[in-house]
């Protein structure tokens, strides 16, 4: 129940704030922050599944590099058992992105999943990326590099190993169109493949689609799909909710 008085705790502080949201970034407005609270439920006569998925993010904006930085925690019950208890939290840095389309990237990132079966597992690297479409209303970017990750599993994997250190390619796709400045679709997909076996490759799809209902307050739905196939282990959920942000 953490899950849920955090995300009750961060809407309510968000939403008593005097948040004079600005549309976009520019020279006076360089930073951004985020919350989604999200979720689904089922209720039937033998008892009650659902699925809470708070994420944080917050943006600096400047002329020549950008940091974004995310956290997110999904927490999933079925009447039997706990089906998810999920955290992950990313840092990425982009320079050059904001002066022209070619540009360098730096992340680094953690994750523990309950559902992927993964105890620790830490990620970090750089390569390039380039921006096809940048302005207000829509961006298309994708990017490819080089991780080191290391990892701790909570069941073997196909070689029977739970612990190993590994490289992996890692290419990203990320959008987000805005319609009319009430509709928006954005998402980032990554697909990373270890460069020694191409069967052992990490998807993540995160896909979301949001309706402003005022300028700081939007009704979303998001879904999301991750696959570790080196476990055969995944997760799929689709969940709405309400999303409010703040640029300054």
């Amino acid at each position: 129940m953490k899950t849920v008085h955090f995300g009750l705790f961060m809407v309510i502080c968000l939403c008593t704030r005097p948040l004079a949201g600005m549309a976009q970034f520019s020279d006076s407005v360089n930073y951004y922050v985020n919350f989604a609270g999200t979720g689904n439920l089922n209720r039937t006569n033998t008892g009650t599944t659902y699925l809470l998925n708070n994420v944080l993010r917050f943006q600096v904006d400047k002329k020549k590099f950008s940091v974004n930085s995310l956290i997110s925690h999904l927490y999933g019950q079925n009447p039997v058992s706990k089906t998810n208890d999920d955290f992950f939290t990313i840092i990425n840095v982009d320079l050059l992105k904001g002066v022209q389309k070619f540009y360098y990237w730096a992340l680094a990132d953690y994750e523990k999943s309950f559902s992927l079966k993964v105890d620790n597992r830490f990620q970090a690297g750089a390569g390039v990326g380039y921006s096809f479409v940048k302005n207000a209303n829509a961006n298309l970017e994708l990017s490819d590099g080089l991780l080191f990750e290391t990892v701790d599993l909570s069941i073997p994997d196909q070689r029977g190993q739970t612990s190993y250190q590994i490289v992996r390619n890692s290419a990203r796709l990320k959008y987000r169109f805005i319609i009319k400045g009430i509709f928006r679709f954005e998402g980032t997909n990554f697909y990373q493949p270890s460069l020694s076996d191409g069967s052992d490759y990490i998807l993540k799809l995160n896909n979301n689609f949001s309706v402003n209902l005022y300028k700081w307050l939007h009704l979303t739905t998001s879904f999301n799909y991750n696959r570790q196939n080196i476990t055969s282990t995944e997760n799929l959920f689709l969940s709405y909710g309400l999303m409010v942000e703040k640029y300054f």
